[in-house]
C-alpha cells in the first residue's frame, strides 16, 4: 500500500537526518519528520484553496464552511497569510483541514512575497481548489500546470457563475476544457460561492444561498475513492522534499569536510617539498597527488578505497595533470606571484613547494567533484573536471588568497629554518675559532682531549 512505502521513505529520510551533525539543523529536520509522521497516523484530508486574489477564495471556504459546519459569524476578509480550518463532510470519517491562501499574481514586493507562500501551502496539499473566475489567462495555467506537474490533485473551480448568463458560462467552460486537456470534465466545476443580492420588487434585498453543490458534491467524491492514496502521496512528496533538504545539508557537511583533508594534505606536501626539492619538475605532479588524501576524500563521501585503490587514482589524476600542461602553468603562475615577494636564495624551494600545494589543491578539489557523483567523473570525463578546477584556480581572487596563505604556510618557515641553520653555522665557527685560540701552540684538538687524561684528574680516578 502507499502508506506503508510513505512509512518506509519516512524512514529513510531520518536515517539520512541523524548523519547531519549540525545539531540545530538536524533537530529541525527530525522534528519536521515527526511532524510527518504524526500526519500520515491521524489521517488528516489537507484541502488548500488556490488562485489570483480577485476570484473568490475566501468566499469559496466561507461557502464550504457555511454548508459542513453550519454558517459561520463573520465571513472572513481578504487573505494575506495562510489560515487553516477544521471541517468534517457527512460520510467522511477523515477530519478535512481547508486552506485559504493569500492571492497569486500580485503586484508589487509584498504581493510577490504573498504569492511564494502561496505556492508552497498549495505543494503541501492532498486536495487543491485551483479559483477562477473567468477562462484562465496564462500566468493562472502556468501556476496550475506546475502544480499538477508535481502529483496535486486538483480541482478547477470556476466561481462567480451567478455574474454570467447560461451562455457565456457554457463558453467558458468549454474553453476552459479545451486548455485543461488532462483534465477530467467532472474535474472542472462551476459555483457561485457568494451570490449577489437581488433587489425585490417590494424593496426588499434578497441574499441568494451559495450554489456549491457541484464543488461539494466532486470533493466528496474524490476524497472517498482516493482520500487514501492522496494522502499516501502527499506524504511521499513532502518525504522526498525533507529528504533533500537533509541531502543538501549532508552535501555541504562533506564539501567542507573534504576541504581541510585537501588543505591539510596541500601544506604538508608544500612543506616536505620545500624542505627537499625535487630534482626535476616533471615529477612534481605526482608528488602533489598523494594516494591518502584520495583514500580520505573517499572515506568522506561513504566511499572505502583500499591503498591500491588509492595509488591507482592519485596516478591517474597526476598523469592528467602533466598531459594537460597544467604542471608548467602551475609553476609560471607560482613563479610570477612569488617572484617580487621571496628571497633570491630561497626561491627555487619555494617555487616547488607552492606549487606542488597548488597542484595538490586542484587534484583535491576534483577529486571531491568525482565522489560527490558517486565515483563518476561525468559525461567530460577526468580531462575536463581537472580544467574546470585549474580554470577556478587561476582567478586573480583565489590566487591572491592562495599566495597569502602560501607566504604564512611555507615560505616563513622555510625562511626561518634557514635562518636558523645560517646562525648555527656562524656559531659553529666561532666555537671553533675560540677552541683554536685557546689551545697550547704546537697540539692538535685530538692532544688537548689525551692531554686532558693526564692532568690531576685522571689521576683521582684512577686512585678512586
Amino acid at each position: 500500500m502507499k502508506s506503508e512505502v510513505a512509512s518506509e521513505s519516512l524512514k529513510a529520510v531520518r536515517q539520512q537526518v541523524i548523519l547531519i551533525q549540525d545539531e540545530v539543523a538536524r533537530q529541525a529536520l527530525l522534528n519536521r519528520s515527526q511532524e510527518i509522521e504524526a500526519s500520515l497516523a491521524r489521517g488528516d484530508v489537507k484541502v488548500v484553496v488556490f488562485g489570483t486574489g480577485s476570484a473568490g477564495k475566501t468566499s469559496v471556504v466561507n461557502a464550504l464552511m457555511g454548508q459542513m459546519v453550519g454558517r459561520v459569524e463573520a465571513p472572513m476578509g481578504s487573505t494575506t497569510v495562510g489560515e487553516t480550518y477544521h471541517l468534517k463532510m457527512p460520510g467522511l470519517e477523515k477530519e478535512i483541514l481547508i486552506t485559504d491562501t493569500p492571492g497569486i499574481l500580485e503586484a508589487g514586493v509584498a504581493g510577490t512575497e504573498r504569492g511564494q507562500l502561496a505556492r508552497i501551502l498549495a505543494t503541501e496539499a492532498n486536495l487543491l481548489l485551483f479559483v477562477v473566475d473567468n477562462d484562465l489567462q496564462q500566468s493562472e495555467y502556468t501556476a496550475l500546470n506546475g502544480l499538477v506537474d508535481i502529483g496535486k490533485r486538483s480541482l478547477v473551480v470556476f466561481n462567480k457563475i451567478d455574474l454570467y448568463t447560461e451562455e457565456d458560462r457554457e463558453v467558458i467552460i468549454v474553453k476552459l476544457r479545451e486548455r485543461l486537456v488532462g483534465f477530467s470534465k467532472m474535474d472542472i466545476v462551476a459555483i457561485a460561492a457568494h451570490p449577489h443580492s437581488v433587489k425585490l420588487e417590494n424593496g426588499e434585498i434578497y441574499q441568494p444561498e451559495p450554489d456549491i453543490m457541484a464543488l461539494m458534491g466532486r470533493m466528496a467524491a474524490i476524497l472517498r475513492a482516493e482520500g487514501e492514496d492522496l494522502i499516501a502521496d502527499n506524504i511521499l512528496l513532502k518525504s522526498q522534499r525533507l529528504g533533500e533538504e537533509a541531502r543538501c545539508l549532508i552535501d555541504a557537511q562533506r564539501g567542507r569536510q573534504a576541504e581541510k583533508v585537501v588543505e591539510r594534505f596541500q601544506w604538508i606536501g608544500a612543506g616536505v617539498i620545500a624542505v627537499t626539492p625535487l630534482p626535476v619538475v616533471d615529477v612534481l605532479a605526482t608528488a602533489a597527488v598523494n594516494a591518502q588524501m584520495v583514500i580520505e576524500i573517499g572515506k568522506v563521501y561513504g566511499c572505502e578505497l583500499n591503498l591500491e585503490r588509492g595509488q591507482e587514482l592519485a596516478m591517474s589524476l597526476a598523469k592528467t595533470l602533466a598531459s594537460l600542461g597544467i604542471v608548467e602553468g602551475a609553476i609560471k603562475l607560482i613563479s610570477t606571484a612569488l617572484q617580487l615577494t621571496v628571497a633570491t636564495f630561497l626561491i627555487g624551494k619555494a617555487i616547488q613547494g607552492v606549487s606542488a600545494a597548488y597542484l595538490t589543491r586542484i587534484a583535491g578539489k576534483s577529486f571531491i567533484e568525482y565522489f560527490s557523483h558517486n565515483q563518476d567523473w561525468g559525461d567530460g570525463g577526468i580531462t575536463e573536471v581537472v580544467q574546470k578546477q585549474f580554470q577556478l584556480t587561476r582567478k586573480d581572487e583565489f590566487v591572491k588568497l592562495f599566495i597569502q596563505d602560501a607566504l604564512a604556510k611555507v615560505v616563513e618557515p622555510l625562511t626561518n629554518i634557514y635562518s636558523q641553520n645560517e646562525e648555527f653555522e656562524m656559531e659553529k665557527e666561532s666555537d671553533e675559532e675560540e677552541e683554536i685560540n685557546y689551545r697550547p701552540q704546537g697540539t692538535t684538538k685530538q692532544d688537548n682531549y689525551i692531554n686532558d687524561w693526564d692532568t690531576e684528574s685522571r689521576a683521582k680516578w684512577e686512585n678512586w
